[in-house]
């Protein structure tokens, strides 16, 4: 049995979903102990909260940043500023400490910057598993000029998290060719959830959507005018407006609803877009228009043929009528993917081999 740190990045649920199911096959032979922050936190909490060999510790983390229901980008950098100015320095001594405390034979990141650092310092191998990292090491060439000037920015923030560690292992539900130089990076679908993975796929008539908290109402009201009923989770509990209802984020029925849906109109998220793929769910994605990372998995979508998107600032009726009365062309493509992607086994054996070596070496 290994010691094994983890740490992910606390914004949103895709880094939750990713490591949870990663640490779920990792336990039985395991002592695990993670940290995060922020969204994060509380569902790893309540996923492991009776698992003896998981300990979740809670670090600062950063988050996006709001104005006016909109991202600021401006203000998210400044905020990434301060916090490596001001935070991540106590943090990754803090960290060493814990690394030593713990004895920790092997340190994951699922892109959060402290834990990197720590484990570069002490000598500890580090498997980063994060998607971010296809903005360095994928071949962005089908992607529109601007985005990919884009993604050249914004590598600059990955290596800035994560520099150089043992094993690069990139999650993401679309797998076009390594750039030069990154021969070395290991590409593997999403992460799927056991959950999923035994779901069987049906369509009870409705649709499924997931937004962020910021969505703005014409969103909603567009979704109202679809002509079919719509379950929305992401923005809490709320009173129906038309045939949209609302509710808490409840793990169990989430999943069977996402196997059960007619279709996916939802944020455009790597991790929900491969749970949705896996289980052969044309999707309609929002990206926010000042959100380069969902613009590029939207793109990365459509390339597939495996569902369209539009900007969440710019939806409404006629798109999503439009999505509805086309979902035949999405048949075949569909096919070619559902119940192939999940990556979860090869990670795992990413894992095992780096620990193995880690014995070997230290013979």
């Amino acid at each position: 049995m290994a010691r094994i740190a983890i740490s992910l990045c606390g914004e949103g649920r895709g880094h939750a979903t990713r490591i949870c199911t990663l640490v779920e096959r990792l336990v039985a032979r395991h002592e695990l102990a993670i940290f995060t922050s922020d969204d994060a936190l509380g569902l790893v909490r309540r996923r492991f909260s009776n698992e003896s060999r998981v300990a979740v510790n809670e670090i600062p983390g950063i988050v996006f940043q709001y104005t006016g229901g909109r991202l600021d980008v401006l203000r998210s950098i400044r905020t990434g500023l301060d916090y490596q100015a001001r935070t991540l320095g106590p943090l990754v001594d803090r960290l060493m400490g814990e690394l030593e405390s713990f004895a920790a034979d092997l340190a994951i990141t699922d892109f959060e910057p402290a834990l990197p650092r720590a484990a570069k310092r002490l000598g500890v191998p580090l498997v980063s598993v994060d998607h971010q990292h296809f903005l360095l090491a994928y071949d962005l060439a089908c992607l529109p000029w601007s985005l990919r000037m884009q993604a050249w920015l914004m590598s600059n923030a990955v290596w800035m998290y994560v520099s150089e560690p043992t094993d690069t292992v990139i999650s993401a539900f679309f797998q076009p060719p390594l750039r030069r130089g990154w021969e070395h990076a290991v590409q593997v679908g999403p992460l799927v959830r056991r959950e999923i993975l035994a779901q069987q796929p049906s369509d009870q008539g409705f649709i499924l959507s997931y937004l962020r908290r910021h969505t703005p109402f014409e969103t909603i009201a567009a979704l109202a005018d679809c002509g079919m009923p719509v379950k929305v989770y992401g923005l809490g509990h709320r009173e129906r407006v038309g045939g949209v209802s609302f509710h808490a984020i409840d793990e169990t029925r989430f999943v069977e609803d996402l196997a059960s849906c007619h279709a996916v109109i939802s944020a455009a998220g790597n991790q929900l877009i491969g749970e949705a793929l896996q289980l052969g769910k044309p999707m309609l994605v929002l990206p926010e228009r000042a959100h380069a990372e969902q613009l590029m998995n939207s793109h990365f979508l459509e390339n597939m043929g495996c569902g369209n998107f539009s900007l969440l600032e710019a939806v409404g009726p006629r798109v999503i009528h439009d999505f509805l009365g086309g979902l035949d062309r999405f048949a075949a493509p569909l096919d070619r993917v559902r119940g192939r992607l999940d990556g979860t086994d090869r990670v795992v054996e990413v894992v095992e081999h780096r620990l193995v070596r880690r014995v070997s070496d230290a013979a």
